[in-house]
């Protein structure tokens, strides 16, 4: 059975929180710490769910990863890029799209050995394909239930060739997939990508010593050159941005509100919300701005804005804030005027379908949300009204119905509540420390 959660509407928030540790940096600094020579320390690890499937991997292909803590620093022992064993065990992701995909090109080059790759049920619906086509291109061998395109994943790995691949979509996952694999690759791999997706694993390569060149505007095109070890580092991963979100947007839009949140990352394939923000006219500032392993973090304080301009969000911008979106979708209910999603088909193949899930989800508090095919437009100067909603399993959908169900008159039922703890274990918590009645 899920976890029902009451919510009273009304109140504002106040206070200084610490968001969870960014989650795309968390799988990368357990992945390359685990390929490098010698040991990584980790600090600030995300400790939730998705996270926690990566490093269940990689115990079982064989690299020294102690127990977990919540809040408490951890060292890796590297097993280099030639040292990871074939697993006894099938690997099992769980709910982790990052974690399945990342393995897929980390596993393709491991010549002689064979891996399986499951998930839950959602996961196993989740499309894999747009993973092992462009790792076919470079020798893999890759297989997988409906025409290679869904999980379980079998992946028997060979001796993989550099090539230069073009990405249909502006995916942080399937280009880091084709780099990982690049590592051992003969010869050096391009990545084109149509638009600039998330580079935390650009970055980290570097910080780790990798051979990797970042060529044109944009960093479109990405060039992994094998041949160079990777040495253990130490790492301090950032506050995510995208749990940050939930309380940057709950606070400038539930009345007399003002929130700091502590260590956010920065990265700039990362901040499309400021720029929604911006243009929403939110009020916000950035301070203790500081780059820590490549990785630019600072503070940020959000105030209730006095009114919020409608926005549309479309194009390039897409992939700098994919996770946001049902946040956003919140916050352009109390925008005063039409706002609109465009362009946003990828979030059909999130946890759940996103569009379908927060349009659904919102019209029952009285939100008017048309649904297109690749988003939403949704009708401002909302009025809530207290009812029962689903997360329907998806933690970033939880808790944006926290959100709004702060915004309605009376009280509303969250059912299911607890699939926040897929990224934002203490987010409860959190809103029960900043909330004030």
């Amino acid at each position: 059975m899920g976890k029902n959660r009451e919510i009273k509407g009304g109140g504002y928030l106040q206070g200084i929180i610490k968001v969870p540790g960014d989650k795309s940096i968390s799988h990368r600094s357990l992945i390359l710490g685990s390929i490098a020579k010698g040991e990584t320390l980790i600090s600030g690890f995300l400790y939730s769910e998705d996270p926690l499937s990566t490093a269940s991997c990689m115990r079982k292909l064989g690299v020294e990863i102690p127990e977990i803590i919540k809040d408490k620093p951890f060292k890796i022992k590297g097993v280099g890029l030639e040292g990871l064993k074939e697993p006894l065990e099938i690997l099992d992701c769980g709910n982790s799209g990052t974690t399945m995909r990342l393995l897929m090109g980390l596993l393709a080059g491991r010549n002689g050995k064979s891996f399986i790759l499951i998930g839950d049920e959602s996961l196993s619906e989740r499309p894999m394909g747009r993973v092992s086509k462009p790792l076919q291109l470079m020798g893999g061998q890759l297989f997988g239930r409906a025409n290679g395109e869904k999980a379980p994943i079998t992946v028997i790995g060979k001796n993989l060739k550099g090539c230069l691949v073009g990405t249909p979509v502006a995916s942080a996952q399937v280009k880091s997939a084709i780099l990982l694999a690049g590592l051992t690759a003969s010869g050096s791999t391009s990545v084109i990508e149509p638009a600039s997706s998330r580079d935390h694993t650009e970055r980290m390569l570097k910080a780790f010593g990798a051979n990797i060149e970042i060529r044109g505007e944009f960093r479109r095109n990405i060039v992994i050159h094998p041949g160079k070890e990777l040495i253990g580092q130490e790492i301090l991963i950032p506050g995510d941005i995208s749990s940050a979100s939930f309380w940057m947007i709950a606070a400038s839009i539930i009345p007399n509100s003002d929130v700091t949140i502590n260590n956010v990352g920065l990265n700039p394939t990362r901040t499309g919300i400021l720029n929604i923000m911006d243009s929403m006219g939110c009020d916000y500032k950035i301070t203790n701005k500081k780059v820590i392993a490549g990785e630019p973090i600072g503070d940020i304080n959000v105030k209730t804005a006095n009114r919020l301009n409608p926005f549309i969000i479309e194009g390039d911008i897409l992939p700098r804030l994919i996770d946001e979106i049902p946040i956003l979708t919140v916050a352009a209910c109390f925008c005063e005027g039409i706002s609109e999603i465009k362009d946003a088909k990828e979030l059909r193949v999130k946890e759940t379908d996103r569009l379908k899930v927060m349009a659904r989800q919102l019209k029952r508090f009285g939100a008017e949300i048309n649904e297109k095919e690749d988003g939403l437009v949704i009708n401002g100067n909302s009025k809530f009204i207290g009812t029962e909603v689903d997360s329907e399993t998806d933690h970033r959908v939880s808790m944006s119905l926290a959100v709004a169900s702060i915004m309605a008159e009376g009280s509303s039922t969250i059912f299911r509540s607890e699939a926040s703890n897929v990224s934002y274990p203490g987010f409860w918590e959190d809103l029960t420390k900043l909330l004030k009645k």
